[in-house]
C-alpha cells in the first residue's frame, strides 16, 4: 500500500494526513448537526476544539514517544515527525481533555455537557482516522492465513499483505467498532438523557472494544509485559460503569424526592 497520495514540487502529501483531516471535518459536521438538533451553541464546541486540538496532537505524540523512548532517544528529530504515524489516541484524549477543562474553567462553561456533545464527534474522527493506519501499513494484528483474509474485500487483502505475509486488519475492526459506538452515542444524545451519560458511554464502549482489539495487535505500546492500551481500557470501562451507576442512583433519588 502506497502511503503517499501525491507530491507538490517534491513535497509528499501522505494519505495519513489526508485521512486525519477528513476525520476532523466529519467530526465538525456531526457536531454541527447534533448542536442544531439539541439547540446547543456550536460556536462553543468550535472554540474548545481550536484550543484543545493542538494539545491533543502534542499529547498523542508525546504518549507514543514516551513508550518508545528507547528508539527515539537516538533519533531526536523523529520525535516530532508524525507524517508516518505514531499518534496514540489515549495521550491525545488526556491532554486534549485537560486543555478543554482549563478553557472551560476560564470561560465558566458546563464541562460535562460539552463532553457529551463532543463524544460522538471524537469517536467518528477515530473511526475515520484508523484508515490512516491502513495506508501506513501499521496498527495491524498478527499473521493470518489466506483463507481468513480472503473473506475481506480485495483492497483489504492487498493492504494487509505485507512482506509476503497476511495480517489481521485490526485497524478495520476498530474502525467498524468506533462507527457503531458513534451511532449509539448519537442515539443517546438525541434522546432525553442524564448529563454525563454520553461521555461515560463513550469511555466505556470504546474501551471495551479497544481492549479486545488491542490483544490482536503486534505493535502495542508496552509497560513491562502489559499492553498499555489494555490497561487504560480496563480503567476506562471501570470508570464508565461506576459513573453510570452514579447517574442511575442520582436519578432514582431525584424521582423518589419528587
Amino acid at each position: 500500500m502506497n502511503p503517499i497520495a501525491f507530491s507538490i514540487n517534491g513535497f509528499e502529501i501522505r494519505w495519513y494526513g489526508i485521512i486525519i483531516a477528513l476525520g476532523i471535518l466529519a467530526a465538525i459536521l456531526l457536531a454541527d448537526s447534533n448542536c442544531k438538533y439539541k439547540k446547543y451553541n456550536f460556536d462553543i464546541l468550535i472554540d474548545v476544539f481550536l484550543v484543545s486540538f493542538p494539545f491533543a496532537i502534542i499529547g498523542a505524540r508525546a504518549y507514543y514517544v514516551i513508550f518508545r523512548f528507547q528508539y527515539y532517544k537516538d533519533n531526536l528529530f523523529d520525535m516530532i515527525n508524525i507524517r508516518q504515524g505514531g499518534l496514540a489516541i489515549h495521550g491525545g484524549l488526556i491532554l486534549g481533555i485537560l486543555a478543554a477543562y482549563v478553557f472551560n474553567r476560564y470561560k465558566k462553561l458546563d464541562f460535562i455537557k460539552l463532553l457529551d456533545f463532543a463524544a460522538p464527534s471524537i469517536i467518528l474522527a477515530q473511526a475515520i482516522g484508523r484508515w490512516g493506519n491502513f495506508f501506513n501499513s501499521e496498527a495491524h494484528g498478527g499473521p493470518v492465513s489466506y483463507e481468513f483474509i480472503s473473506k475481506f474485500p480485495l483492497f483489504i487483502q492487498k493492504g494487509m499483505h505485507i512482506d509476503g505475509v497476511y495480517y489481521h486488519p485490526t485497524f478495520l475492526y476498530e474502525s467498524v467498532w468506533n462507527l457503531a459506538v458513534c451511532i449509539i452515542l448519537i442515539y443517546i444524545l438525541r434522546r432525553k438523557y442524564e448529563k454525563g451519560a454520553v461521555i461515560s458511554a463513550y469511555v466505556g464502549l470504546y474501551s471495551f472494544g479497544r481492549f479486545f482489539i488491542e490483544g490482536l495487535r503486534t505493535d502495542s505500546l508496552m509497560l513491562g509485559n502489559i499492553r498499555v492500551a489494555q490497561l487504560v481500557s480496563l480503567i476506562g470501562v471501570t470508570l464508565s460503569i461506576v459513573y453510570l451507576l452514579y447517574l442511575r442512583a442520582k436519578k432514582n433519588k431525584d424521582v423518589s424526592q419528587s
